[in-house]
């Protein structure tokens, strides 16, 4: 990479007009000068780079050697290979289709965060552990605009437990939560935590292992969200509304277990087939590979039999320390992963599914792995 010194022209090339882009925002964060921006509108989710100093497709700061946001970006050329050596001191095995890590079932022990949260309330119990014990100043989360009616994700910092309370439960249409970093940076927070999917999750391993200064090493703490794809926000009218009669203003919580589930306000539970809601999948979805948030210190995902426990994947030294401290506190309780076999074999499934997704045109990092499930 420091011989060639790709910039913006490669990667607006090589990602993010290729299909390859998953609007993670990574770029756009770590860019060092007012040139680069993010589209929301129209279910877009993608960098551009105003037309200013290059245009579009070229930009006057990576002309002159500026490299920031090729350094910035997990879906750049090699990145799998350079994140695992970054991350875990080696690439991975032909059978890790879902990364590196220990599986185990884990919940939390104060049943107001399982009842507040999702799935176990595992990840709320760890963001507040982490800030309130001094592991973190920050996390880069999702929330609701305004009041929550409209279901619009947007990226929030949470400082205190009661951010990490409003901010919980899950959405299924995309946030870029690394564009809440400005904030929380402006906020004086030096140890930041990314909350987020296998696209966000691989970033901060990206900058580290390519050096991408202040940022890079702020980013200290991330947690992966397993996901087989989010959805375009355009699903609530044309979908649940049009057909279910669902309005977005009603809706109290969502999840997906094979349906999508969703819960209203006036005490009704509904399911949708899944298959009706795949035509709405977000266009950044299409192509990525990672299911399992493969380059999280810790991933996390209600994909098991049992709906208070998450399925966790402890992935780094720093991981297991954080695990470790949170069961010796009593905050957490934990299961091995075995106990759910199904949810096991389900991630394998899931992870080879989204492997697949990888097209033979692109570097050849995640299809190198044998995709036939076992």
């Amino acid at each position: 990479m420091a011989l060639e010194k790709p910039q913006w022209k490669e990667l607006f090339s090589e990602v993010v007009t290729s299909g390859l882009c998953t609007g993670c925002a990574a770029c756009v964060v770590a860019c060092p000068h007012p040139v680069l921006d993010y589209e929301t509108a129209n279910g877009v989710y993608r960098p551009f780079h105003l037309d200013i100093d290059g245009g579009p497709e070229d930009c006057t700061h990576g002309q002159k050697g500026c490299t920031m946001c090729t350094r910035a970006c997990p879906r750049f050329r090699n990145w799998e290979s350079e994140i695992d050596t970054h991350k875990f001191a080696r690439e991975r095995t032909d059978d890790e289709v879902w990364g590196v890590g220990d599986v185990l079932l884990a919940r939390a022990v104060d049943e107001s965060l399982v009842e507040n949260g999702q799935d176990g309330g595992f990840v709320s119990a760890l963001l507040i552990y982490a800030l309130e014990n001094d592991v973190i100043d920050a996390a880069l989360v999702s929330g609701l605009e305004g009041d929550g009616s409209t279901w619009r994700a947007v990226p929030r910092v949470a400082r205190t437990r009661a951010d990490v309370l409003e901010t919980a439960k899950s959405r299924y249409t995309y946030s870029a939560n690394l564009l809440a970093y400005p904030d929380a940076a402006e906020g004086g927070a030096e140890r930041i935590a990314l909350v987020g999917m296998g696209c966000m999750a691989s970033a901060p391993g990206a900058m580290q292992s390519r050096k991408a200064g202040k940022l890079a090493r702020r980013l200290c703490l991330t947690i992966g969200l397993m996901c087989s794809k989010t959805f375009d926000d355009s699903i609530f009218e044309e979908l649940f509304e049009a057909k279910y009669a669902i309005k977005r203003a009603d809706i109290l919580k969502m999840n997906i277990k094979g349906v999508f589930q969703i819960w209203t306000r006036d005490g009704h539970f509904h399911e949708v087939p899944l298959k009706e809601a795949h035509a709405y999948t977000r266009e950044g979805c299409k192509l990525c590979p990672d299911f399992a948030a493969e380059h999280a210190d810790i991933s996390t995902g209600g994909i098991g039999a049992y709906g208070d426990w998450t399925l966790v994947i402890v992935r780094t030294d720093q991981g297991r320390e954080l695990m470790n401290a949170m069961k010796e506190n009593g905050l957490i309780e934990t299961r091995p992963g075995d106990d759910d076999p199904g949810a096991v074999a389900l991630l394998h499934k899931l992870a080879v599914v989204s492997r697949k997704r990888w097209p033979d045109t692109a570097p050849a990092g995640p299809r190198r792995i044998p995709v036939a499930i076992n």
